[in-house]
């Protein structure tokens, strides 16, 4: 499967700038076979160190801090000499030897002609301590789930093919458009988990996509007692099996109560930023001002968590394939929908979406800043195009565009761009 961080690893390599690489992003996304496959395309060897199964390799870190005489002696454990520019070095795992990740502080000043690129499971958890990590001394580089055009191209490449042809002048014709929906729906029930998507192409037995997701949401439960260090294992469990809750109340502001009866934020603030440090899940603040710059306007005590992956958030909530195939409307698809947006948008502008909910009843969707403007974006499920908070914001803030997400066609509507979810990361170009 093609991945698009492919692209920025070509880049880091070529870059004059290039400081030691961290791969962030939850356990099973693809970091270890992305680092594999980048140092066999694009250098003469790679050299792959995991921390996990090499237990004997922490010594040399831990009594080393001349990074040309670590070079060396992970040389010779390969048996061959590690050359700069030329090869690839890889620290798998590196979450469990701290002083191999603390090591690309020496990498990055005295030997940065040597490629070294860096991955661990929960790594995101240690990288917001900074005492774990050399600040200033690495590039960071977040490893998300495929999006739907990378799950697009490694389902139905001649599709995919159709898909990049699209633009703003385009009439997309119907047998395009409901092929294109059929994978939207599919990416619903599938995800982007590499595991799963792999999985489809090759069997395309749903039951086993089912079953890996299963699997994947045990791992991550396990995960919690075995790395949460001085946090409530328990605590982070129960935020983690909440998030179905809190998204399918009408409001989706996350409220404590739903974790526990009776609870406070101060029980659980600690165990929502452990899971979004490891990527588990994605949080959206509202502002109080939809105005640039809008990091300012942060309402940090109103948010909204989302899951990582839409497949398993299906999965969680326990929702048939067959409704998302068959029914026009069931629940929680409004929740399904804005979870899988907020993931092909999230990473396509410098500062992170928001929303904005001045009122119980009067709520977008997301904001996106562009620039200096800021975009209101409505998320509809189906092919009903109602947006009265969507309006009424135009008619207030008056921006100079703004998005309806949904069901139908590529088209104008007033000053509203529609464009068809299938298309929601291609967000940048239609506005």
């Amino acid at each position: 499967m093609r991945r698009k961080a492919m692209e920025n690893l070509v880049e880091w390599k070529n870059s004059e700038d290039r400081k030691p690489l961290v791969l962030k992003g939850a356990r099973q996304v693809g970091k270890t076979w992305l680092m594999k496959e980048f140092g066999k395309s694009y250098y003469e060897e790679t050299f792959y160190f995991n921390f996990d199964e090499e237990d004997e390799l922490k010594s040399i870190f831990d009594n080393n801090k001349d990074a040309h005489r670590i070079i060396e002696l992970l040389g010779i454990i390969k048996g061959k000499k590690i050359l700069p520019e030329k090869h690839l070095i890889i620290f798998d795992e590196v979450q469990e030897c701290s002083s191999a990740l603390n090591s690309l502080k020496y990498f990055c000043e005295n030997a940065n002609e040597y490629h070294v690129i860096s991955a661990g499971s929960l790594l995101g958890t240690l990288l917001a301590q900074p005492k774990s990590y050399p600040v200033g001394k690495v590039n960071l580089l977040e490893i998300s789930p495929l999006t739907f055009d990378e799950f697009l191209e490694a389902v139905d490449e001649s599709l995919y093919k159709y898909y990049l042809s699209i633009n703003n002048e385009t009439q997309i014709e119907n047998i395009f458009h409901n092929r294109l929906l059929e994978m939207y729906n599919y990416y619903l029930i599938i995800g982007g988990m590499p595991e799963c998507v792999a999985a489809w192409v090759k069997t395309k037995d749903p039951e086993k996509v089912d079953s890996i997701q299963k699997e994947l949401i045990e791992l991550y439960e396990n995960d919690f007692s075995k790395h949460n260090g001085k946090i409530n294992s328990g605590r982070i469990l129960m935020v983690f099996r909440s998030i179905v809750t809190q998204l399918a109340k009408d409001n989706e502001k996350f409220v404590y109560g739903c974790v526990k009866e009776g609870a406070r934020a101060r029980e659980f603030e600690e165990a929502i930023e452990w899971l979004v440090s490891a990527g588990m899940v994605l949080r959206i603040y509202n502002v109080s001002k939809p105005e640039h710059p809008l990091n300012a306007f942060e309402q940090l005590n109103h948010f909204k968590l989302f899951m990582f992956d839409v497949g398993l958030l299906k999965k969680m909530a326990g929702i048939s394939n067959e409704a998302i195939l068959l029914k026009a409307d069931y629940q929680f698809k409004g929740a399904l929908t804005e979870n899988y947006v907020l993931q092909q948008i999230k990473s396509l502008y410098s500062v992170s979406p928001k929303y904005f909910a001045p009122t119980a009843q009067n709520e977008v969707d997301f904001l996106v800043q562009s620039g200096a403007e800021v975009i209101p974006i409505e998320v509809k499920s189906g092919e009903s195009i109602n947006s009265p908070s969507l309006k009424d914001y135009i008619k207030k803030y008056e921006p100079t565009s703004a998005v309806r997400f949904s069901k139908l066609g590529l088209k104008k509507d007033g000053m509203i761009i529609n464009i068809p979810l299938y298309l929601a990361g291609q967000l940048k170009n239609y506005i």
